[in-house]
């Protein structure tokens, strides 16, 4: 069962959420579920993902950052021109704003701990999640699921082009969707270069860090998920290479149901989570 939430953030966008609750809440860590690039919160497995967590006796928050492009009708994407605008820094401080809110007691009123807090970020949520909690020191924990280690993924003629132009449009193969990115999202993370660098993020972590990726993942290759946990202090990260899975670890939206991969990938964040978030 989900309980859903609204907060205004400080752009006075609204960030639209669930919490899941564990049986008994009181003194329970909290995980808060990020997802990526043309992602949401009701994507595939994500809702499962943060019911299994509660089934563990962790408080989980999924929600969808602001620009992302999906409002009210949760399932689609009805408000590309709110894509079209998105930036790593918006999501950034997204995410920044869903900390204040849970630490303020905006969005859970029942008696979490709200001490032990871990971010989980999918794909390019889990290089947001490296970033953030290479520099909130409210994270005690960071998840990466098939995490990027760049989030630039453009080469540079396609960057010119798209400068030039001040709009790029891209495919979504799942909806057929032809959906916008303006240049803000270029010249955000042109400006951001040291402060946007995953790896160097995951340098600087002072909490514990687990990754898992796919090693048949063709959208996000493994070898980027191995570069962050390199580049994390020693004895800080962990690292799970899954066998035979791709980018969502066989999931698909609409959901069809936990595959072996990604029921791996619950359990072994659950487990992590409890250890680490002690």
């Amino acid at each position: 069962m989900s309980i859903p939430f609204r907060i205004v953030n400080r752009y006075r966008d609204l960030l639209r959420g669930d919490i899941h609750l564990p049986e008994n809440p009181a003194d329970s860590p909290v995980a808060i579920i990020c997802h990526g690039f043309k992602g949401f919160k009701d994507w595939g497995g994500f809702p499962c993902a943060a019911e299994h967590l509660a089934l563990k006796g962790i408080t989980a928050l999924r929600f969808n950052f602001s620009l992302n492009g999906v409002e009210e009708d949760f399932m689609n994407f009805t408000a590309l021109h709110r894509f079209a605008r998105n930036t790593i820094s918006r999501e950034l401080e997204d995410l920044g704003d869903i900390l204040d809110a849970i630490e303020n007691g905006d969005i859970i009123e029942s008696d979490v701990d709200r001490t032990r807090i871990a971010v989980i970020g999918h794909s390019l949520g889990g290089g947001v999640a490296v970033v953030k909690a290479a520099e909130d020191h409210r994270i005690r924990g960071v998840v990466s699921w098939a995490g990027v280690a760049d989030f630039m993924r453009w080469g540079k003629k396609t960057r010119q082009v798209w400068r030039q132009r001040g709009r790029m449009e891209i495919q979504n193969v799942r909806t057929g969707q032809t959906m916008p990115m303006d240049v803000v999202m270029l010249d955000d993370m042109e400006k951001n270069v040291t402060r946007f660098d995953i790896p160097a993020a995951g340098s600087r972590l002072t909490v514990p860090l687990l990754a898992v990726h796919g090693e048949q993942d063709v959208s996000v290759p493994i070898e980027e998920g191995k570069r962050i946990v390199k580049a994390a202090p020693a004895g800080l990260a962990t690292f799970h290479a899954i066998p035979n899975t791709d980018h969502t670890f066989g999931v698909r939206h609409p959901f069809e149901g936990v595959t072996e991969s990604f029921r791996f990938v619950l359990d072994t964040t659950a487990a992590w989570l409890h250890r680490n978030l002690r």
